[in-house]
C-alpha cells in the first residue's frame, strides 16, 4: 500500500553516509527511520540517526552522556577504553517505547535503555548476563527473545521486565559456525516477518577473505534455523564486503538492509541495500550484486536535513541554554555556559551534535565565552601523548576527502604543553603549539603503529614523534588538517598559516584502522601536558571542509 508522501527517485546511493557508523540497526516508526551504530569509547554515547529516504541521514539523539564513568572511561591516569566501551546496538520499538540493548567490552555488562520520545529522556538498566552483538524480538504472544554471540549464536528468552532470562524460558544454541572462517557468525539481526523468524549475521569465510552477510530461517523458534550466505560483494572495493546490519521495511512495501564496509582509516560506513523476497528468504541486491542505482521512497521529499558534520563558530548554543545562562550573569558580561550542571537534550553538553568528546569528558576544565566565541581547555593531569588527554573534542572525518582548520592560542599554556588539532586514532598525528624553554613554538608529530597487525600494537604511553617545528612571533597560529581516504589513500597532511600564506607542517602521515581503537580516524581539538598541570588552550573558527 503507497504512502500519501512518497516518492520514487533515481540517485548513486552508496555510500550513505561516507562516514564512520559502524554496526548499525535500523527501524521505522510511521514515517520516520531511526538508525543506531557503536560509537565505543566516544561521549555522549549510542548515537541515533533519523532520516525519511534512508539515504540522506540527520542526527536525532544521543542515548547517554556517560556510561559508568569508570576511571578508564575518564580516562583518568594511564587508563583508557580504546576498542571497547558500547558495541553492536539493538534498536527496537514496541508498544510505544523505544528501545537500545548493547553490550560494553571494558565492563562486561549489557545495558538496556527504554524512552518513550527517540530523544529521550533514556531510562538505564541492566540485562543479567552478556549478549555480545545481540538483537531483541518482541514476539506477537508477548514474549521477549533476545540472539548473540559469535560463531556459537543463542537464543534465550527473556523476562517480561527485560532484567534478564526468564526462568525455565526458552534458551537453546541455534547456530554453529564452521571451521573455515576468520570471524565466525556475529552481529544478529532478529525479525519476525509474516509469521516466520530471521536472524541475519555477518561473517567471513577463508575462501574469499572478505565480510559476507547470511540469513538463517525457521518457522518456529524450536525448529532448526536453516539458511546460507545472502550478499557477498565488495563493490569492487578492494575485497571488502558489506555485512552486519539490519533491514526494515517502507511504508510502501518494498524491503532494504542497511549493512556496513570496510574503508580504511576513515572508518566502517553504512551501504543501503535493497532486498526482495524469493521462497520465503531474502534476496540482496540484484541477484546478490549491488546496483549503483535503484529506486527509493522519500517519504517528505522537502525535508532539509542537518549536516552530520559542521563548521562551528562556538558561539551558537541551544536558546534556552543562552537564556538561563544570562539570566546568572551581568547584563553587560560574556555568556559562558554552566557545563556541569546544564542538562544536555540534542545537543553535545552545548556543543553542536556533531561533536563527541574522545572518553568522558571533564567539563570543569573547559570554560566557553560564546560572546567571543572561545573554547578553553584546561589540563589536570600529566601524559605523553594526545591519547591519553582529557576532553579532546573530535568529529567524524569524510570519505574521500576532508580538511579542518582552526586557530589555537597557546598563551597560557605551560613548559612542555600540547594544544592542537589532530587525526585521531592509535597512528595518529597533529599540529599544535607548545611552549619549549618558555617559547612557542608550533610542531607537528605523529605516531606510527608499524607491527603489521591489523590488532595493532598498544602505544598508550609513548610520546609521538616531532617531525617539524617553527619558532612562533605571537602566541596564536590557524592549523589545518587534511585527509584523503579515496582509494585507501588514508593519509593525512598538516599546515600553518604565517599571515595569510599557508605552510607545510612536517610529512605526510599514513593513518591507518586497526582494531586497537576500532573506529575511524577524527579531527580532534586537545590539549595536553607533558610536565605539570593546569596550563590551557584556547580555541577559535573551526571551519570544516
Amino acid at each position: 500500500m503507497g504512502h500519501a508522501n512518497t516518492k520514487s527517485r533515481q540517485r548513486d546511493m552508496n555510500p550513505i553516509t561516507r562516514m564512520d557508523y559502524p554496526d548499525p540497526d535500523v527501524i521505522r516508526v510511521g514515517d520516520t527511520y531511526y538508525m543506531v551504530s557503536t560509537t565505543m569509547y566516544f561521549m555522549p554515547g549510542c548515537e541515533i540517526l533519523r532520516s525519511y529516504d534512508l539515504v540522506h541521514w540527520e542526527h536525532a539523539a544521543f542515548v547517554y552522556d556517560s556510561l559508568d564513568s569508570t576511571p578508564a572511561q575518564r580516562l583518568e591516569g594511564a587508563e583508557n577504553i580504546y576498542g571497547q566501551g558500547m558495541w553492536a546496538a539493538s534498536l527496537r520499538y514496541h508498544n510505544g517505547t523505544f528501545y537500545i540493548c548493547f553490550v560494553a567490552n571494558d565492563t562486561h555488562k549489557t545495558y538496556l535503555y527504554r524512552a518513550e520520545s527517540i530523544e529521550g529522556p533514556w531510562e538505564k538498566s541492566e540485562i543479567e548476563g552478556f549478549y555480545h552483538d545481540n538483537s531483541i524480538l518482541f514476539d506477537d504472544d508477548g514474549r521477549v527473545y533476545i540472539v548473540y554471540g559469535n560463531r556459537e549464536i543463542y537464543l534465550t528468552e527473556l523476562r517480561d521486565d527485560l532484567s534478564g532470562p526468564k526462568p525455565g524460558g526458552l534458551h537453546r544454541l541455534i547456530l554453529t559456525d564452521r571451521d573455515d572462517v576468520y570471524l565466525g557468525y556475529e552481529g544478529s539481526h532478529f525479525y519476525k516477518i509474516n509469521g516466520r523468524y530471521y536472524i541475519f549475521f555477518i561473517h567471513m569465510p577463508k575462501a574469499t577473505g572478505r565480510r559476507t552477510e547470511a540469513c538463517f530461517s525457521a518457522a518456529s523458534l524450536t525448529d532448526e534455523f536453516v539458511g546460507g550466505d545472502v550478499f557477498d560483494d565488495d563493490r569492487g572495493y578492494f575485497n571488502s564486503g558489506c555485512a552486519q546490519g539490519g533491514i526494515v521495511e517502507t511504508p510502501g512495501g518494498a524491503w532494504y538492509a542497511i549493512v556496513f564496509q570496510d574503508s580504511g582509516a576513515v572508518g566502517r560506513i553504512p551501504i543501503l541495500v535493497p532486498v526482495t523476497w524469493k521462497d520465503g528468504m531474502p534476496v540482496f541486491g540484484e541477484n546478490g550484486v549491488l546496483p549503483a542505482q535503484f529506486p527509493i521512497e522519500d517519504l517528505k521529499p522537502d525535508h532539509v536535513y542537518e549536516p552530520l558534520v559542521s563548521s562551528d563558530d562556538f558561539r551558537s548554543v541551544c536558546p534556552e541554554i543562552i537564556s538561563t545562562a544570562a539570566k546568572s550573569q551581568a547584563a553587560d558580561g560574556p555568556v559562558e555556559i554552566d557545563f556541569v550542571n546544564h542538562k544536555r537534550r540534542f545537543d553535545t553538553f552545548a556543543f553542536k551534535s556533531c561533536w563527541q568528546f574522545n572518553h568522558e569528558p571533564d567539563l570543569s576544565l573547559i570554560k566557553r565565552d560564546t560572546e567571543v566565541g572561545t573554547v578553553t581547555v584546561t589540563t589536570d593531569k600529566v601524559c605523553k601523548n594526545v591519547v591519553q588527554a582529557k576532553n579532546v573534542l573530535t568529529q567524524r572525518t569524510t570519505y574521500p576527502s576532508c580538511a579542518a582548520e582552526i586557530t589555537v592560542d597557546g598563551a597560557a599554556l605551560k613548559e612542555g604543553d600540547y594544544a592542537g588539532l589532530c587525526l585521531l586514532e592509535s597512528s595518529y598525528a597533529f599540529a599544535a603549539i607548545t611552549r619549549r624553554d618558555g617559547e612557542l613554538y608550533v610542531v607537528m608529530q605523529n605516531r606510527v603503529i608499524d607491527n603489521g597487525s591489523f590488532w595493532g600494537e598498544r602505544k598508550d604511553n609513548e610520546p609521538g614523534t616531532e617531525l617539524a617545528c617553527v619558532k612562533l612571533s605571537g602566541s596564536s597560529v590557524r592549523l589545518r588538517a587534511e585527509a584523503l581516504f579515496e582509494n585507501k589513500a588514508d593519509t593525512g597532511r598538516f599546515f600553518y598559516y604565517d599571515g595569510e600564506e599557508k605552510k607545510a607542517l612536517g610529512p605526510e602521515s599514513k593513518l591507518v584502522f586497526k582494531l586497537d581503537h576500532f573506529t575511524g580516524v577524527r579531527f580532534g581539538l586537545f590539549v595536553f601536558s607533558t610536565k605539570q598541570i593546569g596550563g590551557s588552550g584556547t580555541f577559535s573558527e573551526f571551519i570544516y571542509e
